[in-house]
């Protein structure tokens, strides 16, 4: 039987509330130095080292139009499953972990083009939260060229 509860983790990025279903999410961090790449997609920020794995650390920001920011010592990365790559997500901080029902999960197919980003949306007390689906988040050209990317690091 499928759960009617579904737990998400909530982040901010330029005052934006985003989430990710909780059990995507390995671990949040402090965020460490980005290292950038060269012949990176660019969704890809550049790696982080995490507990000695080199993890991608993807462009969010750029993914939703919203203006570069320099890394700040209060930043945090989501460590966190795309289908079954880990990469990190560098977030302006990590604001709650939030249990509600499926049902409160609001489709947006009725919006316009970049609908498929968002995986829902949901109404909490304070506000809007739109939730995204890391499996869905890398199209498949992204996921390629990530692949490639890593089988040409000397890792």
């Amino acid at each position: 039987m499928d759960d009617p509860r579904i737990e998400i983790l909530t982040f901010e990025i330029r005052h934006e509330r985003f989430g990710i279903a909780l059990a995507d999410v390995r671990e949040v961090v402090r965020a460490v130095s980005i290292t950038r790449l060269p012949k990176a997609p660019p969704i890809l920020e550049g790696v982080v080292n995490v507990r000695g794995c080199i993890v991608p650390a993807l462009d969010i920001r750029a993914r939703f139009n919203l203006p570069p920011k320099a890394l700040e010592p209060s930043d945090h990365l989501v460590i966190a499953f795309a289908k079954r790559r880990l990469v990190a997500i560098r977030v302006d901080r990590v604001t709650d972990l939030v249990t509600l029902a499926r049902s409160d999960v609001e489709d947006l197919t009725f919006a316009a083009s970049g609908s498929n980003l968002v995986a829902g949306v949901v109404k909490l007390h304070d506000g809007l939260v739109l939730l995204h689906d890391l499996a869905t988040f890398l199209s498949a050209a992204e996921a390629e060229s990530l692949d490639k990317l890593e089988e040409e690091m000397p890792l």
